[in-house]
């Protein structure tokens, strides 16, 4: 024991890891799909990205739990990003295809400046596609708002999209819908099909 180094130990057991990663196809700085695999694979880590998101507002409704990611919400895209040292991943993006396009439904972060500004940033990018929106209110909003977003206010289009779902609009052009049993005001944003 006289020769152990934890410096050392760390340092191997961070290469081991990097190389495995580099194995398993993932490149750092690259944003990748998971295939349905990894979602099973890597579920808590992606759950607890989503997680430090949205701890400041209670949670997001729709992940209570880390099995929820290859669950009930297995038919989402998650798009998911390694930048630093470490193996894990920082950033989460996660998509839905929907008839009305390519539905961002959430994202996650470290909680990390660059892993909130990456996340934020990319979804900005994806939002000012065409076929791109989402559902947003809070602060999110005003982020998004500011890295110029459009807003999605035409009542037409906001119930075209929404079809199916019981939205009360409101004459600002947000619209209120229940999620996971309580009702909230959202704006649309992006370019919905």
């Amino acid at each position: 024991m006289d020769n152990f180094s934890l410096k050392k130990y760390f340092k191997n057991q961070y290469l081991k890891e990097s190389i495995l990663n580099e194995r398993m196809g993932f490149k750092k700085n690259s944003w990748e799909y998971l295939t349905d695999k990894e979602k099973k694979e890597f579920e808590f880590e992606i759950f607890d990205l989503i997680n430090n998101a949205y701890a400041p507002i209670g949670g997001n409704p729709n992940y209570k739990s880390p099995t929820n990611v290859a669950g009930s919400e297995g038919d989402a895209n998650y798009l998911v990003i390694d930048f630093d040292d470490d193996p894990e991943f920082d950033a989460v993006v996660v998509d839905k295809t929907k008839q009305s396009g390519t539905k961002l439904a959430s994202l996650g972060h470290d909680n990390s400046k660059q892993a909130k500004s990456l996340s934020v940033n990319f979804l900005s990018i994806m939002l000012k596609r065409p076929g791109h929106y989402i559902e947003v209110s809070g602060k999110l909003k005003d982020i998004l708002v500011a890295k110029g977003v459009p807003v999605v206010t035409d009542k037409e289009t906001i119930q075209q999209v929404m079809k199916g779902k019981d939205i009360e609009m409101n004459d600002d052009g947000t619209y209120q819908r229940y999620l996971g049993n309580e009702l909230h005001t959202k704006t649309m944003m992006g370019n919905p099909l």
